[in-house]
Parts: C-alpha cells; structure tokens; sequence
C-alpha cells in the first residue's frame, strides 16, 4: 500500500498546486473563493484530527472546544492586547498546544468510548464557559479580530491559508513516515503489543494529542482571521463532529482524505444551499444519506475506496494480460 499513499500524495500535491492559480486565471467569484478559503482552513482542523484518531486511534470529540481556544486566544492577543500578527499566531498555537497537553494528562488514561466521552464533556464544558463568560468571549455581540495589510484583500486570505495547508501536510506526512509515526500506528493497531516491545503508549499519545492541538490551533486562528470576528459559537461541540464526519467521508489515515472529505463536502453543501432555495434545509437531509452511504459501501472513506478501485482495476489489467498481479 506504500505505493498508493505516495500516488496520492503526489496527486494531492497537483491537487494543491491547481488552486493556487484559480483566483489569478479568475476562474472564481469573491464570493467561491471565500468558500474555497474557508474549505482549506477546515481541512487542516480535518487534518489535526486526523493525526489523533487516524493514525493514533484515539476518537477525540473535543477539537471543537480547541478550534475555538486556538481562535479566541489569537483574537485576543492581536485585538485587545494589540499584538504583533506573527507572534498571536504563534501563541494561539502554543495555547491550543498546553492546553491539550493538560486535558491529555487525565484524559487518555481512559481508552476507546470512554477517552471519545471525556473529551466531548470537554468541548461542552469549554461551550458553557464562553457563552457565560461575556468578558471572556463577548457574548452574543462577539469581538472584532483585525488583520494585518498584507492579508486585508480575500485572494491574500486565500493564498496564505493555502500555504499554511501545504507546510501542515509537509509536516504530518514527515511525522507519519518517521519511527514516531510507526508508534501512532502500532498503538492505533494494538496499544498492549506495542507496550510489550517498548513503546510508551501513554506519553506516545499525549504527544500526538499535543501535536495534533497545535495544528488545530492554527486552524482555529486562520478561521478568525477570515471572518474577521469572534462570537463564542466557535467553541460549539457540534464542530467536533463535523470534523469527524469530515475524516470519515474523506478517508482516516491517510494525508489526501482530510482534505477530499472536508474540501469536499464544504463546498458540496455550499453548492446545494444555493441550488435549493427555500429547500436548503433539506440538504442536511442529503448529507446524512451520503453520509450512510459512505460508511457502508467506502468503510475507508472516499480516498480509501479509490485506492481499492485503483487496485481492482490493476489486477483486471494484468489477468487479461495473463501476468501474475503484485
């Protein structure tokens, strides 16, 4: 399967490197390259939990809460302390990073349903604390989040989100190839074996949490910074499930499914919202279907069901030919 997840990193690369020209041809409107923007910056919220449940096997249901930590500290820094834009960013990162830590320390000494509804009592709880704590969040009013001139145009919004996906891919792909990588990987498989040969499972996955929060941090600050406000509805727990849905539509474990799943999906029900007017409510509707659908049928998700295409096609291939296939 190695061959295959280089083939789609390659071809998720092309992916990549094709949006890059769209707003320069002016093959996109203002109003699609804003979606187009705000598809990439879920795709790397996407790509974050993919690193914790695709490769470590740890069902996190609070990035929701951490999306939004990530956006509010950013807002605040760069707002109300007036602080220089490079350096906000890197504290909203660093932020969503201890944070994760800390709510990692007791979290993951529980394993499988119990870790997915520890972290969801998380998202709820960091839900309540911004829409009570008005001086914290601003209640329903929200605060403003300015942005620096070389980022006031959308195209620009949209470029530097588009960079920030690339170097995030990069740097997954990175840890997933490396030894750290295989431990995610041998815990996901089997968290007792991997202890018996010397992987510390417990430190393993509260690094992959950290990581994994830094990232979503990240997401969190582009996502207030192309809004350009803050209310606390960004915290909302249901976020978390999107992003899981997102990743399972896509495909888990793997560096093109977060993007195909999140990238796809956003712009899909986009598309329908406008198409069906007075209906568009029903769109859920279809959603949750394709969703069914997805899961039965695609249990790897799209990327993982394009793999098994891909293969399938191959062996037809080489039996016409009468050669042996692999």
């Amino acid at each position: 399967m190695a061959k295959y997840g280089k083939a789609a990193f390659v071809l998720l690369i092309i992916g990549v490197a094709v949006l890059l020209g769209l707003p320069q041809l002016e093959l996109i409107s203002q109003a699609t390259l804003n979606i187009f923007t705000l598809g990439i910056i879920w795709s790397i919220a996407t790509m974050s939990l993919n690193l914790v449940l695709g490769y470590t096997g740890q069902a996190s249901l609070a990035h929701g809460a951490f999306l939004g930590i990530g956006a509010y500290t950013f807002g605040i820094m760069a707002q109300r302390v007036g602080m220089n834009f490079w350096l906000s960013l890197l504290i909203a990162c660093l932020m969503t990073a201890i944070l994760g830590f800390l709510v990692g320390l007791p979290s993951l000494r529980s394993k499988g349903p119990y870790f997915a509804i520890v972290t969801l009592c998380f998202n709820v709880i960091i839900f309540k604390v911004f829409e009570n704590w008005t001086w914290l969040s601003g209640g329903y009013q929200g605060q403003k989040v300015p942005r620096p001139s070389f980022l006031t145009e959308r195209w620009a919004r949209y470029y530097f989100a588009l960079v920030m996906l690339i170097l995030v891919i990069l740097v997954v792909r990175q840890i997933v190839k490396s030894l750290l990588g295989s431990s995610f990987i041998a815990i996901r498989s089997n968290e007792n074996l991997a202890e018996s040969v010397g992987i510390k499972s417990f430190s393993t996955k509260l690094l992959s949490l950290t990581v994994s929060c830094f990232i979503v941090g990240l997401a969190g600050s582009l996502l207030a910074l192309q809004n350009g406000y803050l209310d606390y509805t960004i915290t909302n727990y249901l976020y978390s499930f999107y992003l899981l849905i997102y990743l399972l539509i896509g495909g888990v474990a793997s560096l093109a499914g977060p993007v195909v799943g999140t990238f796809g999906l956003y712009f899909l029900l986009w598309q329908l919202e406008k198409t069906m007017g007075e209906f568009s409510e029903f769109r859920w509707l279809m959603f949750g279907l394709l969703l069914i659908v997805v899961i039965i049928y695609f249990p790897m998700g799209i990327v993982g069901g394009a793999k098994r295409f891909w293969e399938w096609i191959k062996k037809k291939y080489y039996s016409r030919r009468g050669e042996v296939y692999g």
